[in-house]
């Protein structure tokens, strides 16, 4: 656990930013919604109100965000762990206003909210009687699944994926299908009882307690129960003075003590949410993991080449089919058709290092056969756009209903660090031996995140196997040194890469000869100045 700031158990308070939560509270009339009004649109901040698709929004950009950045240094271990910020607060007291507000202020392109809301214990046949009749207590820590709240926010610290139940008020239930949710730089958990166990509290570096008035609390519970979960006014009522009232008093204001700050009046109080972003940001530069390329091409100088790596044996038909792809003179209809060929080489070469066991079957004459069979369960390919979507065709041709997964990782122009803005995996992908292609590997940092993603969807090092076609000794070694159970497959390794990180002699951009696009004006591979290798 972090050390508390410097402004520990200082109260924030702001005179000039009363706004709609200071000292003027909205009528009961005006806020509570028409009679039998179906629920409002909400806007969306963040990539986690959506599985489909992920998307960070602010006023400024829309940014994918399935994924997570990169967090790790040039040996793939974790730099730090994410900012985690507990919002708490009574009820309806606008932790989530204040959360969608620091996002805003931050500007930044990875961030969870996750809300306790959404880990509310199972109920049982009788508690859901009991809801149904606003007899069931919510508002009791016994009501959440702190187990379950500790685990997943540990795990989006470290930067892992994780599933989060996702909770239907109206029915008191849990629906069947769960949300995904991504590591980030920032973790903002608001919920009422965000401060009330000691493991949880542990995980957060921040604490802040949202303090509004009770009067508008009710109002503002009022209006949500009844115009989003189908509630009726006197229900709600009997709900929030039977339970809601008393938990709070008894149980949500006393961990106010807890918080770094406490912020009257919510989203009404800029100040302190402008002081709040600023530590954030502080903590986030030192927090910043910069690509440090140069580190990367001299990490390995001199070392031999890993034993996990494979080089597709260097026939005169091998070496004669790169003469043409290397060849600038090339044709793009030659370029497309000696690359498949050797694409559908290297996945060939690449699956015999599959696991295999030994089976027995008969042949039509009555014989038996000893032979072997697959021995996991189903094979993945994840391609990293654009030039490893390629390499697909093979794949499907070599391995009947493949499964194919896609990833899109481009470099930051102003970082330098390399960014995750698309990702489409198959479902249960950990059970699966996964083939990660990309054409041309130089520095290994694309390669290196695209891996990392891998692990973070819990697929076992050992069972990820990255081919390309042409790598640079650089990102052999980057890759192998960073994850060293990963295989690594390809049809020929350069000795070196040049001061811009392009493969010597090289192959040119794969992806513009490939597709026919215009190439960049040095020549480089894409996946190189796009990806960074």
């Amino acid at each position: 656990m972090s050390s508390p700031p410097a402004y520990s158990g200082i109260r924030i308070s702001s005179c000039w930013a009363l706004g709609a939560e200071g000292s003027n509270p909205e009528a009961l009339d005006q806020l509570l919604p028409p009679v039998g009004a179906g629920r409002s649109p909400r806007k969306r901040t963040t990539s986690q109100c959506k599985s489909e698709p992920p998307l960070l929004r602010t006023s400024k950009r829309t940014i994918y965000t399935a994924g997570r950045p990169p967090w790790y240094n040039e040996h793939g271990a974790q730099s730090k762990e994410a900012f985690a910020i507990g919002l708490g607060g009574g009820s309806a007291s606008g932790k989530t206003t204040v959360a969608r507000m620091i996002i805003e202020a931050l500007d930044v392109p990875w961030v969870v909210l996750l809300s306790m809301d959404s880990f509310y214990k199972v109920l049982t046949r009788q508690q859901q009687e009991q809801a149904a009749l606003n007899n069931y207590n919510f508002d009791h820590p016994d009501a959440f699944d702190f187990d379950l709240i500790v685990s997943t926010l540990q795990k989006l610290k470290q930067g892992k994926s994780v599933q989060v139940p996702v909770y239907d008020f109206t029915t008191h239930s849990r629906k069947k299908d769960w949300k995904t949710l991504y590591g980030a730089n920032v973790i903002i958990f608001e919920g009422i009882m965000a401060f009330a166990d000691k493991a949880l509290l542990e995980l957060l570096d921040m604490k802040i307690f949202v303090d509004t008035d009770s009067d508008i609390r009710l109002v503002r519970r009022l209006r949500r129960d009844i115009s989003e979960r189908g509630r009726d006014i006197a229900g709600v009522i009997k709900q929030y003075n039977k339970f809601v009232k008393p938990a709070f008093d008894q149980y949500i204001q006393p961990t106010m003590r807890l918080a770094d700050i406490v912020v009257p009046r919510g989203s009404g109080n800029t100040v302190a949410i402008d002081l709040i972003v600023q530590h954030v940001h502080s903590q986030l530069e030192e927090r910043k993991l910069r690509w440090d390329m140069a580190a990367l091409a001299s990490a390995h100088q001199c070392h031999p080449l890993p034993q996990t790596l494979s080089v597709l044996k260097s026939t005169p038909q091998v070496r004669g089919m790169h003469t043409i792809i290397r060849d600038k003179e090339t044709s793009r209809d030659e370029f497309i058709f000696y690359s498949k060929r050797l694409m559908r080489l290297l996945i060939e070469h690449a699956l015999s290092f599959l696991p295999f066991q030994d089976c027995v079957v008969q042949t039509p004459q009555g014989q038996d056969y000893a032979g072997k069979s697959y021995a996991g369960k189903q094979i993945t390919g994840v391609s990293i756009l654009r030039a490893g979507e390629t390499m697909e065709p093979a794949l499907r041709a070599v391995c009947k209903d493949v499964r194919i997964g896609t990833i899109l990782i481009q470099t930051n122009q102003l970082t330098g660090e390399p960014e995750l803005h698309y990702l489409r995996l198959p479902k249960d992908i950990s059970d699966d031996h996964v083939i990660l292609m990309d054409c041309t590997v130089s520095t290994g940092a694309a390669a290196m995140m695209a891996v990392r993603v891998l692990l973070d969807h819990d697929v076992p090092e050992d069972k990820i196997f990255l081919l390309s076609l042409l790598m640079a000794e650089m990102g052999v070694h980057s890759v192998a040194y960073a994850f060293p159970r990963v295989r690594i497959i390809t049809t020929a390794v350069d000795k070196r890469v040049n001061d811009l990180f392009r493969i010597i002699p090289g192959i040119g951009n794969f992806g513009d000869r490939y597709f026919g696009t215009d190439a960049v004006p040095d020549g480089s591979d894409e996946e190189e100045a796009a990806s960074m290798g």
